[in-house]
């Protein structure tokens, strides 16, 4: 089993690097953990407070769980991966169950920045991309998938995200064994990577973009 890292700020572009190391692998082959889904559950607080908690501080981030639930996929032992909802700031009560896979990808702004985290990653990477490109996606992602408004966004983004990506996310980034620069178009670099990912798992039937 080969456990990949990819770390990157809100809105770089972790999913894309994502979606295409999964298309370019075997059917079945790759199981994703969300950093996401390990937010503490805050139900013992009222929304309003709720939607003003900084989520981008690691603190955060349940990562005891997290780190377990990577060790039991490598054990060869299923999970249940929590659900978290960005609406209500809360834990779901539902869970999704996650198989031991090949390739277990662990995708999340803070991936490279937990100690514990880190002992656990076979590769870590790091997605590069202009801070003003992060924001118009994450303004765009916010409106549209949480219900934020602009004034909420724009706020959030000076005050927490900003913020937070300085001081936590991107002094991460040296503790990346492969950075991709996310600045249009990354295929070069995720061909190198699924060179290197082939490599590791023994795979030389991947699809090249």
């Amino acid at each position: 089993m080969l456990v990949i890292g990819i770390a990157g700020g809100t809105g770089c572009g972790k999913t894309t690097v994502v979606n295409r190391i999964i298309d370019s692998l075997p059917a079945g082959s790759v199981a994703v953990l969300s950093q996401d889904s390990y937010y503490r559950d805050r139900s013992d607080i009222p929304l309003e407070e709720r939607k003003h908690l900084n989520f981008d501080h690691p603190d955060a981030i349940e990562f005891e769980l997290l780190a377990q639930d990577i060790i039991a996929l490598k054990e060869g032992h299923s999970i249940e991966q929590p659900t978290y909802s960005y609406i209500t700031c809360t834990r779901g009560e539902e869970t999704i169950k996650v198989e031991p896979r090949k390739v277990i990808i662990v995708e999340g702004i803070l991936v490279l920045h937990s100690p514990v985290l880190k002992s656990l990653l076979d590769i870590k990477i790091y997605v590069d991309t202009d801070d003003d490109d992060r924001l118009c996606r994450v303004i765009r992602r916010d409106i549209i998938e949480r219900g934020r408004t602009a004034t909420d966004v724009l706020e959030r983004y000076e005050h927490t995200v900003k913020p937070m990506h300085r001081e936590f996310i991107e002094p991460s980034r040296r503790n990346a064994d492969i950075i991709v620069p996310n600045y249009g178009d990354a295929a070069v670099a995720i061909n190198i990577l699924l060179t290197v990912i082939e490599k590791k798992i023994g795979n030389e039937s991947s699809t090249r973009f």
